[in-house]
C-alpha cells in the first residue's frame, strides 16, 4: 500500500493536476466555450430533434449520453464526495466545481477525438477510445511511427482495465456491501453475490443493452438523488451562505481542525478537490469517450458536444449536491461517539503506535464495526499535524473490544481527547448526513441509490474493460474478463478492505497512468478536434446541417 501511495503521490501531484487544469481551459478558449454549446446545441442533440438515424453506431445520443454518466454519476458522486469532504475539507469542493468547468471543455475534445477515429469495421458496433486515436489519429499524423502509434494505444489499455477492475469494479462494491452491512446488518460477501448476479446478466447483452438499461435508470436514479437531497439543503437553508463562504475560503486557506475532521492544507484541499472529480467525472481520462463511440451518427463532433454535458450533470449539479447535505449536516466534523474515563496513551510495538487500550468505551458499537482515535504527530520540520489511528471492534455487546491497526512513525503520537469516533467510511458518511434532514432518510435513500448507481457504473465499467481487451487480444477473452469481473464483485466483498483510504488508494492508482497517455494524445491532435468542431458548427449556423 505504500508503494501505491507513492505511485499516486507522482502520477497525481499538484503540478500534473495543474497541467490538466490549463490543458481543459486551452480547449476552452480555442474551441470558443464550448461549454455554451454543449448545454444549447447538446441538449438539442439528446432531445433526438436532430437524430436521422443514419451512420454507422448502435445506439442513439441519449443513450450513449446515458451509459457514460452510469459510469460517472455513481459511487464518485456519493461515497467520493464524502471522501474528498472528509480528508481535503470543504475547500475541496471548490477544486471539483473547476474541474468539473475544464472537464466540459476535455470531454468534449476527447470524445470528439475518438470519434474521428472510431473503428467501424463493424458498422453496428464499432470500436473507440483513446487506444484507437492513438493507433489511428498519431499514425495519419506521423506517418512513420505505425508500430509505436500501435503501442501507445496498448499502453494506454493497461491502466485503463486495472482501473476499471479496481476504481470501476471494486470501489463500487466495496461501498455498497460496507453501506449495507453498516445500515441493515447484510453480511457484505452476500451483497456483492446479488450484485454480481445483477451485473452478470446485463454486460452479457453487450453494449445494446447496456445503453437500453441506462437510458432507463440513469434518469430515474438522477431524479430521486437530486429531489432528496434538495429536501435536506432545503431543511438547512439558513446555513447555505456560510457554507458557501466556507467553501471559498478552505479552498485558499487551511482548514482548521475539529471533532472528527482532523484538518486539511491548501494542498490536500486541491488534491483532493481535483482528484475526487477526476474520479467522478472522468474527464481526461479518456473513458469515457469509450461508450460515446457505440453512437449512432453521421457527424462526429455531435457526440463530442453531448459529451461535454456529462462533467456539467456529475461534478456541478450532483458532486455539488451531495457536498452540500455533507457540509450542512456538520456530520463531517461530528464529536466521538463514546469515551474514555481518560485520554489513553500510545505504546510502541514491532509495527508501530498503538493506543495502550483495548477496551472500547460504551458506544453504538457492534462487531465488526471500525472505529478511531484522533491524535498529533510530530513532523519533521516541528510542526504537529492531526492523524487517525483505526482499530477494528470485536466481540459480543457485553465484551468489546478494539484490534488496533498500528500507525508507523518515529515520533510518539498523543491522542487529543479521550474520544473514540465512529468511522463513516464513503457513502456511509453520505448515507448519515441525509439521515440530519430526516431519520431514515439516509438509510433507505442512500442504500437503494447506490446500489443503482454501483450497479450502473459496474455494468458500464465492464464494457470499457472489454474494449480495452478487444484492443488488446480480440474477441477471444471477452467471456473469461465477465467471469472474473463478476467474480471479482464477490471477492472484494469478503471483508480484506476496511477504510476510505485504502479503497482511495487501490481505486485511483491507474488515473495517473491513464492520464499520462491521454491527455499528450489530446494536445497533439487537438488542432484536428478543434478543426472538425468550428468547421460543423460553422456548418449549423449557416443552415447546411438539417439532421445528424
Amino acid at each position: 500500500m505504500d508503494t501505491l501511495n507513492v505511485i499516486n503521490g507522482v502520477m497525481l501531484s499538484v503540478p500534473v493536476l495543474l497541467a490538466l487544469l490549463g490543458v481543459g481551459v486551452l480547449f476552452t478558449f480555442w474551441s470558443g466555450f464550448c461549454q455554451y454549446r454543449s448545454l444549447t446545441h447538446g441538449v438539442g442533440l439528446i432531445s433526438g430533434r436532430w437524430d436521422s438515424k443514419k451512420g454507422p453506431g448502435a445506439i442513439s445520443h441519449f443513450q450513449a449520453l446515458s451509459a457514460a454518466l452510469s459510469a460517472t454519476v455513481g459511487l464518485g458522486n456519493i461515497a467520493g464526495v464524502a471522501i474528498a469532504v472528509e480528508l481535503g475539507g470543504p475547500g475541496a469542493v471548490f477544486w471539483m466545481w473547476m474541474v468539473g468547468l475544464a472537464g466540459m471543455a476535455l470531454k468534449t475534445t476527447e470524445v470528439t477525438l475518438s470519434m474521428l477515429y472510431r473503428n467501424t469495421d463493424n458498422p453496428s458496433n464499432p470500436n473507440g477510445g483513446p487506444m484507437w486515436v492513438a493507433r489511428s489519429g498519431l499514425r495519419e499524423a506521423f506517418p512513420g511511427i505505425g508500430k509505436l502509434a500501435s503501442l501507445i494505444g496498448a499502453l494506454f489499455c493497461l491502466p485503463l482495465i486495472l482501473f476499471a477492475l479496481t476504481g470501476g469494479n471494486m470501489f463500487q462494491a466495496w461501498s455498497v456491501a460496507e453501506t449495507t452491512r453498516s445500515y441493515f446488518g447484510v453480511p457484505t460477501w452476500v451483497s456483492g453475490l446479488v450484485m454480481a448476479v445483477l451485473v452478470g446478466l446485463v454486460i452479457l447483452g453487450g453494449i445494446k443493452r447496456i445503453g437500453r438499461f441506462a437510458g432507463t435508470l440513469v434518469p430515474l436514479m438522477c431524479g430521486i438523488y437530486v429531489l432528496c437531497g434538495l429536501f435536506v439543503i432545503g431543511k438547512n437553508a439558513d446555513m447555505l451562505p456560510d457554507i458557501v463562504r466556507l467553501i471559498f475560503t478552505s479552498a485558499f486557506s487551511p482548514a482548521e481542525a475539529s471533532g472528527a475532521f482532523v484538518g486539511a492544507g491548501v494542498g490536500t484541499a486541491f488534491i483532493f478537490g481535483m482528484k475526487r472529480a477526476l474520479f467522478s467525472s472522468e474527464a481526461g481520462l479518456g473513458s469515457a469517450p469509450i461508450a460515446h463511440s457505440a453512437v449512432k451518427t453521421k457527424e462526429p463532433v455531435t457526440e463530442g458536444v453531448v459529451g461535454g454535458l456529462e462533467p456539467f450533470i456529475d461534478t456541478l449539479v450532483v458532486c455539488t449536491l451531495t457536498a452540500f447535505v455533507i457540509l450542512s449536516s456538520g456530520v463531517w466534523q461530528r464529536g466521538p461517539a463514546g469515551e474514555w474515563p481518560a485520554t489513553p496513551s500510545t505504546v510502541q510495538s514491532d509495527k508501530g503506535w498503538a493506543p495502550a487500550i483495548d477496551s472500547a468505551p460504551p458506544g453504538p458499537w457492534s462487531d465488526g464495526d471500525t472505529v478511531f482515535v484522533v491524535a498529533t504527530l510530530t513532523q519533521d520540520d516541528g510542526s504537529t499535524a492531526r492523524h487517525r489511528l483505526f482499530g477494528q471492534i470485536e466481540g459480543d455487546s457485553g465484551n468489546l473490544s478494539i484490534r488496533w491497526k498500528p500507525l508507523s512513525s518515529a515520533a510518539q503520537p498523543q491522542l487529543v481527547d479521550a474520544g473514540l469516533y465512529e468511522n463513516l467510511p464513503a457513502s456511509t458518511l453520505t448515507a448519515r448526513a441525509f439521515d440530519s434532514g430526516f431519520d431514515g432518510l439516509g438509510r433507505w435513500m442512500v442504500t437503494i441509490t447506490i446500489w443503482l448507481f454501483a450497479i450502473s457504473t459496474m455494468i458500464t465499467w465492464s464494457y470499457y474493460g472489454e474494449q480495452g481487451m478487444i484492443y488488446l487480444s480480440g474477441q477471444r477473452l471477452i467471456v473469461p474478463f465477465r467471469v472474473v469481473w463478476c467474480g471479482l464483485i464477490v471477492v472484494t466483498c469478503l471483508g480484506f478492505i476496511r477504510t476510505a483510504a485504502e479503497i482511495d488508494t487501490i481505486s485511483t492508482v491507474a488515473i495517473g497512468f491513464m492520464l499520462a497517455i491521454n491527455v499528450p494524445v489530446m494536445v497533439v491532435l487537438g488542432s484536428k478536434a478543434m478543426r472538425a468542431y468550428k468547421d460543423y458548427f460553422r456548418r449549423l449556423d449557416s443552415g447546411d446541417i438539417k439532421e445528424v
